[in-house]
């Protein structure tokens, strides 16, 4: 099977120099369903910045989509964020835009056309429950609507890989439940490549997954 993500002796750390991941090794299968746990300040949140290439490696490789991420070149490293969909645990959507433009971000960045570009985001609004919002502002909605239009907007291009940081930290039950429906969904019907970053694995997944900790510095797989 092939791999969307190759870590070898990947050592990150931020401008201090304080190291928060040190040497790991690890892979994920392309089409995987993939959860990281560890306690808070672990570095949960810090591999997924460097697999989305906010954070550069430190030493070693780190291989992403095909992507060599140390020392990328910014147009290489906007090529392969194309094909990535982000769900922040803050949301960041743009507050001046409704959520239906929100939705179409990445749509609009990678060039769809106009009619797909409806048609996609018209299914997406259906899916997250979220249609009679669509003209509707960010910060009229509540924090698990607002996740909501992430998840819409992270899955509207289609990308090979989604990376979800703690999805459904601050969520109602609905709103959780129909992101894991969402993720269950992209992962098993799509074969898009999941890695949900959290504290809390959902007891009922339709999905088989991979679980790796982190502790230490250390990365391990939890069997």
């Amino acid at each position: 099977m092939d791999k969307v993500i190759m870590a070898q002796n990947l050592t990150l750390a931020y401008s201090n120099n304080e190291t928060i991941i040190n040497q790991i090794n690890f892979s994920v299968d392309s089409g995987s369903f993939v959860f990281i746990t560890g306690a808070s300040g672990s570095g949960k949140s810090t591999l997924l910045k460097s697999i989305f290439g906010a954070l550069k490696p430190k030493q070693g490789s780190l291989i992403v989509g095909g992507v060599e991420l140390k020392g990328v070149s910014s147009s290489k490293l906007n090529f392969l964020r194309r094909h990535i969909g982000i769900v922040f645990q803050d949301y960041k959507l743009v507050k001046e835009w409704s959520i239906e433009k929100n939705i179409m971000l990445p749509l609009i960045i990678n060039g769809y056309d106009k009619s797909v570009t409806q048609n996609q985001v018209e299914t997406l609004l259906k899916h997250v429950r979220l249609k009679h919002q669509a003209g509707k502002y960010p910060l009229e909605l509540s924090g698990g609507e607002q996740q909501r239009v992430a998840m819409a907007r992270a899955l509207a291009h289609n990308p090979i890989l989604i990376l979800a940081d703690e999805p459904t930290g601050n969520l109602d039950d609905y709103s959780s439940q129909l992101i894991w429906n969402l993720l269950e969904g992209a992962n098993s019907q799509l074969k898009t490549t999941v890695i949900v970053v959290t504290h809390h694995i959902p007891e009922s997944l339709g999905v088989e997954y991979k679980h790796f900790h982190i502790e230490y510095g250390s990365i391990h797989e939890v069997n």
